[in-house]
C-alpha cells in the first residue's frame, strides 16, 4: 500500500512499484482513509492485507507517525517503508520508534522516489517476511523444553566471524537452537523467554559453553583455531558461582579461556551493579573475553564501557544495515570504531548482509564481520563446509 497525500508522488510510487514487478498495490491519499481500508481488509479475514506499507510522514490530518501507531496497535501490517523529505534526524527517530513498537522497517526513503531507492528498501522484504524458519510462533511446553535442555537437544549453531582486512575466519558465535524432531528447529526468540521465566537461562548458557568448547576441540584437531562467542544471561551475572563453573568447563575441554568471549547486552549489567562488576572482574582475571553486545541500542553505553572490563565491542545490525547509503548510520559506526580504538577494544560488526556494507566497514577500518554475507548459522558438523564456501568480497 502507498499512503501519500501528494497525487503526483503517489502516482510515481505506483509506477515505480510496477516496474519492480509489484502490481497488486493499494493506495490512499491520507492516513485516516488508509487506516479504514486496512481495518476493512482485516475484518474480511486479512488475506488481502498488504505486506508492506510505504507511508509518507508529513501528511495533513493524520500524519505518518500517528498512522504507524494505529497500525501497530491494531496489528494491521507486518512492515513499513518510511518515505519523506524531512530532516534525516527526524526520520531516524521515527524509524527507531517504529522498530521499538515491534514493526519491521525496511528503510527510510528520501524523496524524490527513484527506482534504485525503492529496490534497495524492498530487497530485504522476502527474507524478513518469509524466513526459512517458522512463520508462526510455535507452542513451547515448559516440560518438553526443560527435558530438551537436560537431554542435550538444545544445541549451538555457529555463525562464522571473519577478519575484514583479509577474510580470515577467526571465530564463531554460538546461537541456541532447539531441534524438536518433526516440529523442526525452534529459534531462540521462541524459547529463551520461557527459559528465563523458569529460571533456566543460566543452564542454557552452561549448555552452550559446554557444547561450544567441545566443538572448539574438534575444529582445532582439524587445523582450525577459532575463538568462541557465547551469549550470557543476566541471571549468570548475578550468580558468583558461574565464574568457577565456566572455568571448570573450559579446563575440562582443554580450551584456553582467552579463546572464549562472553557477550553481554548493555542492560544486563545494570541489575545489580556491585555484584555484577565483581563477577565480570573475576571472569577477566580467569582470561575470558567480555563483549558488549548490541552496542548503542541501549541508553547506558558510555557508563558501561567506563566500568566494565570489556575486550570487544559489537556494532548492532541496526547501524550496519544499509549504512553505505545512510549518513547517520555511517556516523554511528565511525564514532563506535573511534571509541573502540581509544579504549583498545576489538570490534565485530553484526548483520553484514551486502557487499556494499562490507566495503564500507573495510573503508572505516572495522576489524571483524559477522552476518549472512559471510555465512548463516550452521550446526557444528557443517562449519567446515561453510568455511570452504566463504569468499572475501573484492574491496
Amino acid at each position: 500500500m502507498v499512503v501519500e497525500d501528494h497525487g503526483f508522488q503517489r502516482r510515481m510510487a505506483l509506477r515505480l512499484l510496477a516496474e519492480l514487478g509489484i502490481e497488486h498495490v493499494l493506495e490512499a491519499g491520507e492516513g485516516a482513509a488508509a487506516l479504514e481500508t486496512l481495518r476493512q481488509l482485516s475484518r474480511n479475514g486479512g488475506e488481502d492485507c498488504p505486506e508492506v506499507v510505504l507511508v509518507d510522514l508529513d501528511m495533513p490530518g493524520m500524519d505518518g507517525v500517528e498512522f504507524i501507531e494505529h497500525v501497530v496497535r491494531e496489528k494491521l501490517v507486518p512492515a513499513v517503508v518510511l518515505v519523506s523529505a524531512l530532516d534525516p534526524a527526524l526520520l531516524n527517530t521515527v524509524q527507531a520508534m517504529t522498530r521499538a513498537y515491534g514493526l519491521r522497517v525496511f528503510g527510510c526513503v528520501e524523496k524524490p522516489l527513484t527506482l534504485a531507492k525503492l529496490r534497495d528498501a524492498l530487497s530485504r522484504s522476502d527474507d524478513v517476511l518469509h524466513p526459512d524458519a517458522e512463520v508462526e510462533s510455535p507452542h513451547v511446553p515448559v516440560d518438553a523444553l526443560r527435558a530438551a535442555l537436560a537431554e542435550g537437544r538444545v544445541l549451538p549453531w555457529f555463525q562464522l566471524q571473519v577478519e575484514i582486512a583479509n577474510g580470515k575466519p577467526v571465530g564463531v558465535e554460538a546461537l541456541a537452537r532447539w531441534e524438536r524432531g518433526d516440529d523442526g528447529v525452534i529459534l531462540p526468540r521462541h524459547f529463551v523467554p520461557v527459559l528465563e521465566r523458569e529460571g533456566l537461562a543460566g543452564a542454557l548458557t552452561d549448555a552452550m559453553l559446554e557444547q561450544g568448547c567441545r566443538w572448539l576441540g574438534r575444529w582445532k584437531a582439524d587445523g582450525m583455531d577459532l575463538h568462541l562467542s557465547i551469549n550470557v544471561s543476566p541471571a549468570t551475572l548475578a550468580d558468583p558461582d558461574s565464574v568457577d563453573r565456566y572455568g571448570e568447563i573450559v579446563r575440562r575441554h582443554g580450551v584456553d579461556p582467552e579463546m572464549v568471549v562472553l557477550e553481554l547486552t548493555e542492560g544486563s549489567v545494570m541489575t545489580d551493579v556491585a555484584g555484577t562488576l565483581g563477577v565480570l572482574a573475576r571472569l577477566r582475571l580467569k582470561g575470558f573475553g567480555l563483549s558488549v553486545d548490541d552496542f548503542g541500542t541501549g541508553y547506558s553505553s558510555l557508563s558501561q564501557l567506563s566500568q566494565v572490563p570489556f575486550t570487544e565491542l559489537k556494532i548492532d545490525q541496526v547501524f550496519v544495515s544499509g549504512a553505505n547509503t545512510r549518513p547517520r548510520q555511517r556516523a554511528m559506526i565511525e564514532a563506535s570504531l573511534d571509541l573502540a580504538r581509544k579504549l583498545g577494544l576489538g570490534v565485530v560488526a553484526e548483520g553484514v548482509e551486502t557487499v556494499e556494507e562490507w566495503r564500507l566497514l573495510a573503508e572505516l577500518g572495522c576489524g571483524v564481520a559477522q552476518g549472512h554475507l559471510v555465512a548463516a548459522p550452521v550446526p557444528g558438523d557443517q562449519l567446515v563446509e561453510a568455511i570452504s564456501q566463504w569468499r572475501r568480497p573484492d574491496v
